[in-house]
């Protein structure tokens, strides 16, 4: 992906337009989201000539639509379907092993696609799919609309506030504006917009079009930083509007009063308790609106709840709050969905211009510790730190000792952010830290910046050592068909090379070689990234000792993201390392479920972290949200827990395993319910897509022969 260059302090908003591409080896076509790297093909049963169509007239927003004549799209795999008539009303849903005859009459159709699809059609429809694909036939050939909208979100433009807590808040409170809905689907994450930049300027300035909803919601908390940005994700969330006063609280203007902590610790949990609570309830109720789809989380909680889900999705949303806070949070806490990040940020002002993205991810914000730093001397050890079966003194990806490595570090210390009940946890602040994501406050602004450069992912790897070359052996990156990549390998580059390729417009960069202080390096010199005016790369893998340095500067000339190591690493283990997680990458992993997974193989410790923006993936998930599974023989069968991930879908997305029995869908977001397989039902489920697989504590991939064995 390309950038366009910004005005000066103000990224480049770019508008998304889906392309519509006929394919040339097949009869049929690909819709491709070019901010996102997303793609989807259809296959039609003959070739077909592509129309420009308008954009209304789909009942939904879509940034792009085409039209054609066929008699039958087919789908690479299975998505679920959900089919309105002219009305609106839903008439069909189906996923896998669906075969329904609608009669003839005017149909949407959306699909739940990595690029979110409409067909509009007057026709008889008929859906059919098995495990591994879809069809959509008409009993004519019939000329079909397709619109397409981009499931990446910027913001629509810039508030300024100054750092004074009555004007922070002021300005928090424009982010519920971004709101696509009020009503409970705003747990869909689609119908979650993203909120208006922030910019720290003299003057306290909101345009008219930022306005918060009229929720009669608002959220009161003291006049402190900490405070403030803690509370900007659950404003967010429930398009409540922020004052500063001494006593905590959420209200209503229905009259409703509920006191929230005091204290900084004890009101970060009173906020996330609420957003936790509300935003389960919100995945529970939605199922009365727009999809109304039979959820495992709903049976459990008509269980142990007496709710009228169909009044609570009618209600306005200040007395939805009130109905929602007057379920005890004990009776469901086991069925909130584990929650996706926990963002530790120290309180300076600056970071406020971090918030809308804060907020976006749904992030749970808490104050960073006084109390987790430590020397930047003690450098995470190899040794010491993770269980590395290599001598690192050996061969280790670093040509000296390295001595200037605290050029970053004098001014910091190494920090240990605490533990989080969520999948991933981020820093925000001075410091490097410890098994969390080191953001950085432009990194999201240089995502903003990207430009659409559709058709292929472009990875480039570059190794500037022989002796690493094996880490390079096979295919690290493609291979999958319904995905085109363009993937260029540099074998020793010169340092002009080097230059030329951190330069280039590519989606991924991945390093192979040595490391010396703070800069690559090559037969005939090195390169520091401090160096370059501006690179190309948008995300990065840095597999060399201590390219934290690297990593950052990377970020500060316009990078978006990437893994890059605190200290030394041994060779065996870098290789073994640097395939998993190009593996992980390949397969839709985000940079920090990459990591998080290739640290649960017990490859990987404390010496790699991520920079800048860890949400940022170099493709989409095969089947649409990542997974990974844990399989248990027990006699002749097989208990599986699906372990699932927010990934790139976002918090409050679904998952359905496409395995049969099951015919509900779970809140995308930890462990679901053991399944209990027979030897076959595994199979079918496991070559579905490539996932990582444990079994008895070892780590395969679903097409691995070795996976069979094991079974």
């Amino acid at each position: 992906m390309s950038r366009s260059t910004p005005a000066p302090g103000e990224p480049s908003m770019q508008s998304v337009t889906p392309t519509f591409t006929p394919d040339d080896d097949r009869p049929g076509l690909t819709v491709v989201d070019p901010i996102e790297n997303k793609q989807f093909p259809l296959e039609t049963a003959a070739p077909v000539d592509l129309e420009t169509a308008p954009a209304e007239g789909f009942s939904f927003p879509v940034d792009g639509a085409t039209s054609f004549v066929t008699d039958r799209l087919a789908l690479p795999y299975v998505v679920p379907v959900y089919a309105r008539d002219a009305e609106g009303d839903l008439c069909f849903e189906g996923e896998h092993h669906a075969n329904e005859t609608l009669p003839a009459g005017e149909y949407l159709l959306e699909l739940m696609a990595p690029v979110r699809l409409y067909v509009s059609v007057d026709a008889e429809v008929t859906v059919r799919s098995s495990d591994d694909r879809l069809t959509i036939e008409f009993d004519r050939p019939t000329r079909v609309r397709l619109g397409a909208r981009s499931q990446h979100d910027v913001p629509a433009g810039t508030v300024r506030t100054t750092a004074e807590p009555a004007a922070l808040a002021a300005a928090i409170s424009t982010f519920g504006s971004a709101l696509k809905t009020t009503a409970p689907d705003r747990a869909f994450p689609t119908l979650r917009g993203h909120p208006p930049r922030l910019v720290l300027d003299d003057t306290l300035e909101i345009p008219a079009e930022f306005d918060p909803p009229e929720t009669g919601i608002r959220l009161v908390v003291p006049p402190d930083t900490g405070a403030l940005y803690a509370a900007a994700p659950l404003a967010y969330y429930l398009g409540a509007t922020v004052s500063v006063g001494d006593e905590p609280r959420l209200e209503t203007d229905r009259g409703f009063t509920d006191p929230l902590g005091q204290g900084e610790h004890d009101l970060e949990r009173s906020l996330e308790r609420v957003l936790r609570h509300c935003f389960f309830l919100d995945c529970v109720v939605r199922t009365e609106g727009l999809y109304r789809t039979a959820l495992y989380e709903r049976r459990v909680v008509e269980e142990r709840v007496d709710l009228d889900f169909a009044e609570l999705y009618a209600m306005d949303p200040a007395a939805r709050l009130e109905a929602y806070r007057s379920v005890p949070v004990e009776t469901v806490e086991d069925l909130h969905p584990a929650w996706s990040l926990v963002t530790y940020v120290t309180p300076e002002s600056r970071h406020a211009r971090s918030l809308p993205f804060l907020a976006n991810d749904l992030s749970i914000v808490r104050a960073a510790p006084t109390d987790s730093q430590s020397p930047a001397q003690s450098t995470p050890s190899t040794r010491a730190q993770t269980p590395f079966s290599a001598d690192v003194d050996a061969f280790v990806r670093a040509v000296s000792d390295d001595a200037s490595r605290e050029r970053r570090l004098e001014t910091g210390a190494f920090v240990s952010p605490p533990d989080a009940d969520a999948f991933e946890r981020a820093w925000l602040g001075e410091g490097v830290p410890v098994g969390a994501n080191k953001l950085l406050d432009g990194a999201f602004e240089n995502a903003l910046a990207e430009s659409p450069e559709p058709e292929t992912i472009e990875i480039t790897v570059a190794c500037t050592d022989d002796a690493m070359a094996e880490e390079l052996e096979g295919s690290l990156y493609g291979g999958r068909d319904e995905l085109p990549f363009e993937v260029s390998v540099h074998r020793r580059p010169s340092v002009a090379e080097l230059e030329s390729l951190l330069a280039a417009e590519v989606d991924f960069f991945h390093y192979v070689g040595h490391v010396e202080d703070g800069a690559f390096v090559c037969d005939d010199g090195t390169l520091s990234p401090a160096t370059l005016e501006s690179v190309g790369v948008d995300a990065f893998l840095l597999n060399g000792c201590r390219s934290y340095d690297l990593g950052v500067d990377l970020i500060e000339a316009g990078g978006v993201g990437g893994i890059v190591t605190l200290s030394e690493v041994g060779n065996p283990d870098a290789v073994a390392i640097g395939r998993l997680i190009a593996r992980l990458l390949n397969g839709g992993f985000t940079l920090r479920t990459a990591l998080s997974v290739a640290q649960r193989t017990r490859l990987v410790g404390a010496q790699y972290v991520v920079v800048g923006d860890g949400s940022a993936a170099v493709t989409q998930s095969g089947g649409g949200i990542a997974n990974r599974c844990h399989v248990t023989p027990v006699g002749d069968r097989y208990r599986v827990t699906i372990h699932v991930y927010h990934a790139q879908a976002g918090m409050g997305g679904l998952y359905i395993p496409y395995v049969d029995g099951v015919d509900h869908h779970f809140v995308a977001g930890g462990d679901l319910p053991p399944l209990e397989l027979s030897r076959d039902e595994l199979r079918r489920f496991l070559a579905l897509e490539e996932i990582p697989v444990e079994v008895d504590g070892e780590f395969y991939w679903s097409s691995d022969p070795l996976l069979e064995r094991a079974l």
